[in-house]
């Protein structure tokens, strides 16, 4: 049986590449604009569909996601019995991540609510930012508030990298950010960076929503989940896969 928003989706122009696979997982490098999963007018032009085809596996399924936005490491399940202990790495939080994002090389900007705290002072960088972020289902973008902390994120700047229209007058400068995230919530990396003032290229979000045509991959949020590495609970063996997608 067809899905109902099957006819409407507009196809997706990038291929989604196998890192590793195995009896128990399929590593995948997931493009910017592919969901996850499917959601809202999504199906058949997500990861999880793609990979259910192209193996004939309706049984895979997601140890975590990403963002449709992001792009980088995704770990998929194909062995039913094995979907609770791949699941459980990511909701204990016994992996260890690495995005790499290009933002404003500019001064941090104080956020209205939780902490900023430099870890090699006077150096702005690297820092730890703590803070609230509560999502209400219904709306696009995530929010920070006051009260208990529950996403934290370690930032350090590298390199400074070119932008459109370097050398031109009021042209930007722009540097690469590695971001190594301690929790999980939705839009995390995101809403963090732009408390921060330094909102990550592309971001149709933040600061403000901004209307973008399904069909239009022009401006790729410029977020990538570099590496992910955990202990295999089936093996006990290290693993490590990097993203091989471009910044």
């Amino acid at each position: 049986m067809g899905h109902r928003y099957v006819t409407e989706e507009p196809s997706i122009p990038f291929e989604l590449e196998v890192l590793y696979e195995d009896a128990a997982i399929i590593v995948v490098d997931k493009p910017h604009f592919l969901a996850t999963t499917p959601r809202g007018m999504w199906y058949r032009q997500t990861a999880l569909m793609r990979l259910r085809e192209a193996y004939g596996e309706p049984g895979i399924v997601p140890a975590h996601r990403l963002d449709r936005a992001t792009a980088g490491v995704v770990v998929f399940v194909r062995d039913p019995a094995l979907r609770g202990a791949y699941q459980m790495l990511f909701q204990r939080r016994q992996t260890a991540k690495v995005y790499e994002c290009v933002a404003p090389c500019a001064p941090v900007r104080t956020p209205g609510t939780g902490t900023v705290r430099r870890l090699e002072p006077p150096r702005p960088f690297p820092l730890v930012r703590r803070s609230r972020i509560v999502k209400i289902r219904g709306r696009l973008q995530a929010q920070e508030e006051p009260g208990v902390v529950n996403a934290v994120t370690r930032v350090e700047r590298m390199e400074r990298v070119p932008a459109a229209g370097t050398g031109t007058a009021g042209a930007p400068m722009l540097a690469r950010y590695v971001l190594r995230p301690r929790t999980g919530k939705t839009h995390q990396l995101r809403v963090h960076m732009n408390a921060l003032g330094l909102p990550i290229e592309g971001d149709d979000l933040y600061p403000v929503v901004r209307d973008r045509a399904v069909d239009d991959f022009s401006q790729p949020l410029r977020l990538v989940a570099r590496s992910l590495e955990f202990s295999d609970p089936v093996t006990g063996g290290m693993r490590r896969f990097v993203s091989r997608m471009p910044l």
